[in-house]
């Protein structure tokens, strides 16, 4: 019998007594894995060999899941420190008992995000509470760590190993196993003796150009056999998520707008009657330029238009702020913090010239705060803005819009919540149903700008305006249940490589 150079080497060193791993005959044969697995298959259809196959599941400890071994897990060390602070009695500062824990760096974000999840306390506006009734011994995640080092094997449920790859402490790896094991056929086949068969695996020039090819005897091409992995790149989700809205608001009678991610206080703030003294103007919760801190150029009659709004409002009946108003201050530059310096920018004139209603414009584009990183918040983000200029305007108009827009996506439960900001009105927060969880999670803000925001910047008719979440647009639409699954250092790249944003 007459056979190729491979399923020679792998008949000869398979065995009919136990079955034998392909990487153990690979090692006994020097040929390559996927080799000898090629050849396995085509002697199995020859019924010289059998083959059978196993998915073993492997759980190690990621470097950082190692480091909470030895050192704790984040929300364990807090409520350590907690406890230490007496916030089993009354809160303490958040600060103060951060600061006693240890922590620093990512560990603090990830101690923040943990610590109520796991019912260690509460945080809220700066204070923390320890519940006295906690047991950080019994923490499933610590457990299944421990257990891991001390025997190799997870001690906890399907869901605390799901949590646990979700925050990059273990990671899973599945891999098939093939076994080989000689038939009584391939025992008979070899007692009678077995030939190496010269064979080509591929056409050549040469072959071709002797006449050769037709007289060769060509190596036959099994598809089943292993091949490499190969994880191409594709588009990101988000920004698959981002075309796609593009498409449903330009499909919607829409414009694009565009415009610097750097601007002045005057466009970002002031121009939206957003007093200078309001707390998310301050350094905590905005990036401020270092090198330029201030623009040069803004036009002097909006500048003395806006900041009479801000002294003495507008109309019979207004008022205004009668706090301070600086043009220094409102000449600083920042990051933006919202994507609306963009629609105050269109809608005084200033990018494209006037605009004359009926007017609809919308961006996609990033937005810059200085927030505490959690699974819906992030430090840089998309917010998808958007405004309508027209005659008599209603918040069923708006409604109506959010309506038709969510609709696109598949998600038709939008709740709406009054709520005020300092330039709408009426103004409220929009809601969605993660389709996960089924928690509620805001999507967006919105509301009829006011008129003490539209008189100076030159609009005499009215307009309804939104900001909406990109990144939480995509958690409803994929399942993801952590904003950091999408982008960032904690992205789950397996979620990435699957996610899909339907059309």
């Amino acid at each position: 019998m007459q056979l190729p150079e491979s399923q020679v080497a792998v008949l000869e060193a398979a065995n009919a007594d136990e079955a034998t791993p392909v990487d153990a005959l690979a090692a006994a044969t020097d040929l390559p894995p996927e080799t000898v697995t090629g050849a396995a298959f085509e002697l199995e259809e020859q019924e010289l060999v059998a083959v059978t196959e196993r998915v073993d599941e492997t759980i190690s400890l990621t470097n950082e899941g190692r480091t909470y071994v030895e050192d704790g897990l984040p929300e364990v060390r807090l409520y350590e420190a907690a406890l230490e602070a007496s916030a089993d009695a009354d809160p303490a500062q958040m600060g103060q008992v951060i600061g006693t824990s240890g922590l620093e760096g990512d560990e603090v974000d990830i101690a923040l995000s943990n610590y109520a999840r796991k019912g260690y306390g509460s945080i809220d506006s700066g204070e923390l509470t320890a519940d006295p009734d906690a047991d950080p011994a019994a923490d499933p995640e610590a457990t299944a760590l421990e257990s891991l080092v001390d025997e190799g094997t997870l001690e906890g449920s399907e869901d605390v190993l799901e949590q646990l790859e979700r925050r990059g402490l273990a990671e899973v790896t599945e891999s098939t196993v093939r076994e080989v094991e000689l038939t009584e056929q391939g025992v008979t086949e070899l007692m009678a003796g077995v030939e190496t068969a010269e064979t080509v695996g591929q056409v050549t020039p040469e072959l071709l150009t002797s006449g050769e090819w037709d007289e060769v005897e060509f190596a036959e091409y099994n598809v089943e056999a292993d091949a490499e992995t190969v994880e191409g790149g594709r588009v990101h989700v988000l920004r698959e998520m981002s075309e796609r809205v593009k498409d449903v608001l330009v499909g919607m009678g829409f414009e694009e707008m565009d415009g610097p991610h750097v601007d002045a206080d005057f466009w970002i703030n002031d121009c939206l009657f957003m007093p200078q003294d309001h707390p998310a103007r301050t350094h905590w919760d905005r990036f401020a330029l270092e090198q330029p801190t201030h623009i040069d150029d803004l036009p002097e009659d909006l500048v003395d238009a806006v900041e009479r709004a801000h002294r003495e409002g507008v109309g019979e009946d207004g008022e205004g702020y009668h706090s301070p108003w600086d043009e220094e201050f409102a000449r600083a530059l920042a990051l933006r913090g919202h994507t609306t310096s963009l629609s105050t920018r269109y809608l005084s004139g200033e990018e494209i010239g006037e605009i004359e209603p009926p007017a609809r414009f919308f961006s996609v584009e990033k937005a810059y705060r200085n927030d505490t990183l959690d699974a819906t918040h992030l430090l840089e983000f998309y917010q998808i803005e958007g405004w309508v200029m027209a005659e008599d305007l209603s918040v069923r108009d708006l409604m109506g819009t959010f309506e038709e827009f969510y609709a696109q996506f598949g998600i038709e439960d939008i709740r709406f919540k009054p709520h005020y900001n300092p330039y709408t009105e009426p103004s409220f927060e929009l809601f969605g149903t993660h389709p996960t969880t089924g928690e509620l999670i805001e999507i967006g803000n919105s509301g009829i700008f006011r008129e003490e925001m539209l008189e100076p910047l030159g609009v005499d008719c009215d307009v309804m305006a939104w900001g909406l979440a990109l990144e939480r647009l995509a958690m409803l639409t994929t399942g993801a249940e952590d904003i950091r699954d999408l982008h960032g250092t904690l992205a789950d790249l397996e979620f990435l490589r699957n996610a899909e944003v339907t059309y």
